[in-house]
């Protein structure tokens, strides 16, 4: 009986409990899982992709059927064939979400027959957790404890700190 591999493609700045909560499911699921951080030139990160690496690594450790990689260029579906998996793994919060990722995954589909999109809805504490929300709310001096493991609310915290002292050094 084959493997069944899994990719979990994302920018992933930050990971947060949503994500972590699509991943659990996943590796529940399929004999591997391999969190792909997608290198979007297109997307203005505050992580960069070595300290996304580091956090996500921190925060699944111990995950003995999971590890992290970067995918700096290519296409995802060729990069799925060159790992070996047969199925990539998507979060869908909402509808906006799905249809988005069905366009996706019909592409992916076509480029590479053997992958198959998975869509995993994340517990509904998170269907309003997105990235981009934690960082601006991070950022506005909120409080994201209960969206993001402890060690991201931490680099986060270090992150907006410089950013405040290099502002004040100007």
């Amino acid at each position: 009986m084959s493997k069944q591999k899994a990719i979990y493609p994302g920018t992933f700045d930050p990971f947060t409990n949503g994500h972590l909560d699509v991943f659990e499911r996943a590796v529940n699921i399929f004999d591997t899982v391999t969190v792909v951080i997608a290198e979007n030139s297109q997307k203005n990160t505050l992580f960069t992709i070595e300290e996304r690496k580091a956090m996500i690594e921190e925060v699944i450790q111990g995950s003995e059927n999971a590890t992290v990689e970067v995918l700096h260029d290519g296409l995802l579906a060729d990069y799925a064939r060159e790992v070996g998996a047969n199925a990539i793994i998507r979060g869908v919060r909402q509808v906006k979400d799905f249809e988005y990722e069905f366009q996706m995954s019909l592409l992916n589909r076509h480029l590479n027959p053997d992958v198959t999109t998975v869509f995993l809805m994340p517990n509904v504490k998170y269907t309003h957790v997105a990235s981009s929300i934690i960082r601006e709310v991070a950022m506005l001096g909120g409080d994201v404890q209960n969206f993001v493991h402890p060690c991201v609310l931490d680099k986060l915290h270090q992150k907006y700190n410089e950013r405040k002292q290099k502002s004040r050094t100007l």
